[in-house]
C-alpha cells in the first residue's frame, strides 16, 4: 500500500490494520489542505474529507495519518502547504472539520478512517524554516498558538495523534512524556493511539537522548508512543528492556491495549476484510458527484488578489469569452502531476484538467487558445521567451502561469527563498513589456499554482490581476477557469499572509504591539529600512467580482461580567453587480492585560452569499474562552477590562467597537503542566 503500516498476531487473529497518507483526497485528488483552507468552508472541507474517508477505505485503507494541524507562521518551510495556515482559531476549525469527516459519525461503518492529526506538536515552528529543525518556542506561545488546533482535533475525537520530529526545549516529542502523556492523555483525556513519524523512535539517537537502541524504545514507549512506524526498535530492542525489568508489562499491555481499541472500534475483529469490497471500491471512485464536489471547494479555494481597472475602464477580470485569442504562458498550465499537489493519495495525472484544458473548454467557440511553456519553473534556462513575447503582442489577452512545482513545496521541500524561482520573474516581465507595447488596455493575469505564500512584490504592482489558484487537484483547470471567465465570482481568503520579500519572515497578523510598534515617521520603531514592514497581502484578504459594504456594528452590551456572552452583529451589504460570497471575519484585542497580547485575533468567521444589493445581519457570539489568555502562572482567565471588536473582510481595517468586562477574574482553566 506504499507508505503503509500493518500490526497483526496470526496465532491471536488480531486483524490486520492498513494506513495510508490520504491527506487532501484519494482519486478524486481535492486542493491542498493550505487552498481548502482558503475557502474559509469547514463544511466542504468536511465533506472532502468524507469523500476521501469513502474512497480510501474502498481500497482497504483503515487509517489515514491526517490532518496535519501544524500552525506554520514562516511559509520557507515546505509543509505549510499541508495545514491551514498561520491561525490557530482557523487551524482549529479545518481541524475539527476534517477529523469529523475522516471518521464519519460512526467510526465502525466500513467507509471511515482512523484519523491522525500530526505533527504534536510545534513542529510547524521549525527555525529557519528548514523541516525536522529544532522548534524553539516559548510555553506560552506553545500553548495559544500550537497546541489548540490539536485540542481542537482531540475534542472532535480524534482516534489517534502522530508525534512530530522536532524538539522542544531540548526534548523530541517522541521522547516527551509531559507531551504525549501529561498533555494529550492528562490534560485532555486523549484515549486513542499515539503513533510515531516516519523512523522518530530511531532518530531520538541522532537527537542525542538515547545512547542505544533499546533506551530509545523504551524512551518513546514509557512517553507515550504506542506504535512505532518504519523503525524496528520496539520489535528487536524492547523485549530485553522487558526480561530486564526496565519497563513492565503494564507499560506493554497498556499500548497494545490502545491498538486493539482502535481495531475494534473500526469493526475489524467483527470482519477483518469489511473495508475491502472491489464492488463498492469501483462504485465510490472518481464519480460525478465526487468530481463535482472537488470542482465545487477548488473554486472556492481561489483568491482574487488583485483585480485592476483598464485604461477603457473595465475590469481585467473577468476574462470576455468572445475574445479572439488567449495566449496561455507557463509551464505549469500543463502540468497535471503538480495539480494534483503532494500527498495527492490515489490520484492520477490522467484524471487531471490542467489549467490549458480547463481554459479550452470555457472559452467561446471561436476563440483561439494559445500556449506555449515560456521557461521551465526552476531553471534560468530563457529559450523560450522570445516565443512567449510573440504569443503576448498578438493575443487579446495574457493569462501568465507562474509558481512552483508541487513538489516545490512539500515535505524535505523547504526553500529560502520565497520569490519566483528559475527566470519565472523575467518571463514575466519581458511578457508584460511585450504585450503593453502593443495594446496598453490588453487584459494581462499572473495566475498562481503554488503550495506557499511567495514574495511577488514585482507582480503586484505591475500586473493588472493576480490569481493565486494553489495546487486545486483533479478539477484545477474546471475551477481557475470558472473564475477566469466570471462563471463563478472568487470568494477565497487568505489562510497566510503573503509577505513582500523573504527577508520579512516570519510574518503573520496576529503579533504583539512590542513597546515601539511601527510607525512611518517615528525612526526608532519596530520596522525595516529597506521595505515595508507591512505585508504584500495580509490574513483574510481577498477580492471579489462584487463588492461588500460593513454598517451598523453592534454590541449586545457594553459592559458584561467575564461569564457573560456578548453577541457581535454587524449588517454586510452586496454593493456590486453580481451575486457574490463574502467571509466576515470577527477579530478581537485585549487592550490591557497582565501579559501582551497579540494586536488582533480571530475568534470567529462566517462565509455568506448575497445576491446584488442583498444585505444580511451576520451575529457572533463571544463567551469567555475567546478571551481567555494564558496570565503570569499560565491559568486560562479572562481579565477584567476593555475588548476592542473588529469586524470586515480581512485582518486589517473594518468596524470598530469596544466592550468593558467587569467583576473579578475568572479562571477558566488551571494552569497545565508546565514544559518539562
Amino acid at each position: 500500500v506504499g507508505r503503509s503500516v500493518a500490526f497483526y498476531q496470526d496465532a491471536l487473529g488480531i486483524p490486520l490494520l492498513f494506513a495510508q497518507d490520504v491527506i487532501h483526497g484519494w482519486r478524486t485528488v481535492f486542493p491542498v489542505p493550505l487552498a481548502e483552507a482558503a475557502s474559509f468552508n469547514p463544511a466542504a472541507v468536511e465533506g472532502a474529507a468524507r469523500i476521501a474517508a469513502v474512497e480510501a477505505s474502498g481500497y482497504g485503507i483503515h487509517w489515514t495519518f491526517a490532518p496535519m494541524v501544524d500552525v506554520a507562521r514562516d511559509p520557507r518551510w515546505g509543509r505549510v502547504v499541508e495545514g491551514a495556515g498561520e491561525d490557530p482559531h482557523l487551524g482549529s476549525v479545518m481541524a475539527a472539520a476534517r477529523v469529523r469527516g475522516f471518521q464519519g459519525t460512526d467510526l465502525s461503518a466500513a467507509n471511515t478512517l482512523l484519523a491522525t492529526p500530526k505533527h504534536f506538536a510545534a513542529y510547524g515552528a521549525a527555525e529557519g524554516g528548514r523541516d525536522y529543525n529544532t522548534a524553539d518556542v516559548s510555553e506560552r506561545t506553545l500553548w495559544e498558538v500550537y497546541l489548540p488546533p490539536f485540542e481542537a482535533a482531540v475534542a472532535a475525537g480524534a482516534g489517534s495523534i502522530m508525534a512530530g520530529f522536532n524538539d522542544i526545549g531540548g526534548t523530541p516529542a517522541h521522547g516527551s512524556r509531559w507531551l504525549l502523556t501529561d498533555v494529550l492523555r492528562g490534560r485532555w483525556g486523549f484515549k486513542g493511539l499515539v503513533v510515531s513519524d516516519w523512523t522518530g523512535v530511531e532518530e531520538l539517537l541522532r537527537h542525542g537522548i538515547a545512547a542505544t537502541r533499546e533506551e530509545a524504545a523504551v524512551r518513546a514507549l514509557e512517553a507515550g508512543v504506542d506504535i512505532e512506524m518504519s523503525s524496528d526498535l520496539y520489535r528487536t530492542d524492547l523485549p530485553a528492556a522487558v526480561r530486564a525489568g526496565r519497563v513492565t508489562s503494564a507499560l506493554i499491555d497498556s499500548a497494545v491495549l490502545r491498538v486493539l481499541r482502535a481495531k475494534q472500534a473500526l469493526g475489524l475483529f467483527e470482519d477483518p476484510y469489511r473495508y475491502s469490497d472491489t464492488t463498492r471500491e469501483r462504485r465510490v471512485t472518481l464519480t460525478p458527484e465526487h468530481r463535482a464536489a472537488a470542482r465545487a471547494l477548488a473554486r472556492e479555494a481561489i483568491v482574487l488578489l488583485k483585480n485592476q481597472t483598464r485604461p477603457s475602464g473595465a475590469p481585467t477580470l473577468p476574462l470576455p469569452k468572445n475574445l479572439g485569442s488567449i495566449a496561455v504562458i507557463g509551464t505549469l498550465a500543463v502540468d497535471s502531476a503538480s495539480a494534483l499537489g503532494s500527498w495527492s493519495g490515489a490520484g492520477r495525472s490522467e484524471d487531471v484538467i490542467t489549467l490549458l484544458e480547463g481554459v479550452r473548454r470555457a472559452a467561446g467557440a471561436r476563440t483561439r487558445v494559445l500556449h506555449t511553456r515560456g521557461a521551465p519553473v526552476d531553471t534560468i534556462d530563457a529559450r523560450g521567451f522570445a516565443d512567449a513575447e510573440r504569443l503576448a503582442r498578438t493575443a487579446d489577452a495574457v493569462v501568465l502561469v507562474l509558481g512552483e512545482r508541487a513538489d516545490m513545496s512539500a515535505e524535505a521541500a523547504s526553500r529560502a527563498s520565497l520569490e519566483l524561482p528559475g527566470a519565472q520573474l523575467a518571463l514575466a516581465q519581458r511578457v508584460v513589456r511585450a504585450a503593453r507595447a502593443v495594446n496598453p488596455d490588453k487584459p494581462i493575469v499572473a495566475l498562481l499554482m503554488n503550495g506557499r505564500p511567495l514574495a511577488l512584490q514585482w507582480l503586484a504592482d505591475s500586473v493588472p490581476a493576480v490569481l493565486e489558484t494553489w495546487f486545486l487537484g483533479v478539477e484545477h483547470g474546471n475551477a481557475a477557469a470558472d473564475v477566469l471567465f466570471g462563471d463563478y465570482s472568487p470568494s477565497g481568503r487568505l489562510p497566510v499572509t503573503f509577505p513582500r520579500v523573504t527577508g520579512q519572515v516570519p510574518i503573520h497578523y496576529g503579533h504583539r504591539p512590542t513597546g515601539r510598534p511601527p510607525a512611518e515617521n517615528e525612526h526608532y520603531t519596530s520596522k525595516y529600512i529597506d521595505v515595508s514592514w507591512t505585508p504584500l497581502w495580509p490574513f483574510g484578504y481577498g477580492l471579489s467580482y462584487t463588492s461588500f459594504a460593513y454598517v451598523n456594528l453592534q454590541l449586545s452590551a457594553d459592559s458584561a461580567r467575564a461569564a457573560d456572552s456578548i453577541v457581535v452583529a454587524v449588517e454586510v451589504t452586496n454593493t456590486g453587480p453580481r451575486q457574490g460570497d463574502e467571509v466576515v471575519q470577527l477579530y478581537i484585542h485585549d487592550d490591557a492585560a497582565s501579559v501582551a497580547r497579540p494586536v488582533r485575533a480571530l475568534k470567529g468567521f462566517r462565509r455568506i452569499t448575497l445576491r446584488a444589493g442583498e444585505r444580511q445581519k451576520v451575529e457572533f457570539t463571544l463567551r469567555a474562552d475567546d478571551l481567555a489568555l494564558y496570565d503570569r502562572t499560565m491559568r486560562k482567565v479572562v481579565e477584567p477590562g476593555t475588548f476592542t471588536v473588529f469586524v470586515g473582510g480581512s485582518s486589517e481595517g473594518g468596524l470598530e467597537g469596544q466592550f468593558r468586562v467587569s467583576g473579578d477574574t475568572l479562571v477558566v482553566a488551571a494552569a497545565p503542566p508546565r514544559l518539562q
